[in-house]
């Protein structure tokens, strides 16, 4: 009778906790940026499709231009890039994030990178891979292959990563992808994190190549501003 007992009440703690976490990301919906959209010449973004869901649109997160800088504030999770912006063969791709004010839009810790390896940008076959980071310490990689989504590497601790002092204070990432010889890296504040073999990435259900368009990946309610993107051969 007492292991009986003690059974149900463990099995409706975790549903109590299920239900907590489940009421948490209820309560995170996208925000609406006032006086979103796009203000970076040649620039353009796709919002996830959990976000059309919502009724959100492009214009409900922002991308402005600051001198040498990218500023994002995402209301929906978005992916921004600029299609004169490519890289193939041998190259690798990096940036700082500054999160300015680390939780200050949400509830939990959101993520920001840079995705690789861009094809039919913008379409239903859209396809790209993705290295983010937390500013709670975390990374994540991703990517999409058209309507599906592929994770390579769950969110998870890494000590590269940097953490903030506390809510609202800044912290800052710099984040790179190198392809080079049939390999692509992820490398978070000059260590390299994740790394992949190209048959690993160029597959059915993955990315189509590693060569293509490279760009910003901002998930829902964080802010970032991004310096130095910039691609090198070789």
């Amino acid at each position: 009778m007492r292991t009986r007992v003690t059974f149900m009440i463990a099995t409706a703690a975790i549903l109590i906790a299920g239900a907590m976490l489940s009421a948490q990301f209820q309560f995170d919906p996208d925000r609406v940026v006032p006086g979103g959209g796009v203000f970076v010449s040649g620039w353009t973004g796709k919002i996830d499709p959990s976000s059309v869901r919502q009724g959100r649109s492009l214009n409900d997160s922002k991308l402005a231009q600051e001198g040498a800088a990218l500023h994002v504030i995402a209301g929906p999770a978005t992916t921004y890039w600029n299609p004169a912006n490519t890289a193939s063969g041998d190259y690798t791709v990096k940036a700082t994030f500054t999160e300015p004010r680390f939780m200050e839009l949400n509830s939990h810790p959101h993520s920001y990178g840079i995705f690789i390896g861009g094809n039919a940008m913008g379409t239903e076959q859209m396809s790209l891979v993705y290295c983010v980071a937390y500013g709670s310490g975390e990374m994540l990689v991703r990517g999409f292959s058209g309507s599906s989504v592929f994770t390579l590497l769950g969110t998870s601790p890494n000590a590269a990563v940097h953490k903030a002092a506390g809510k609202g204070q800044p912290v800052t990432q710099e984040i790179a992808w190198r392809v080079k010889g049939g390999r692509a890296e992820c490398s978070i504040n000059g260590t390299m994190v994740a790394a992949y073999d190209k048959p690993a990435l160029v597959t059915a259900g993955k990315l189509r190549s590693t060569d293509g368009v490279f760009g910003l990946r901002f998930t829902h309610n964080v802010e970032a501003v991004i310096t130095g993107l910039a691609v090198t051969k070789g």
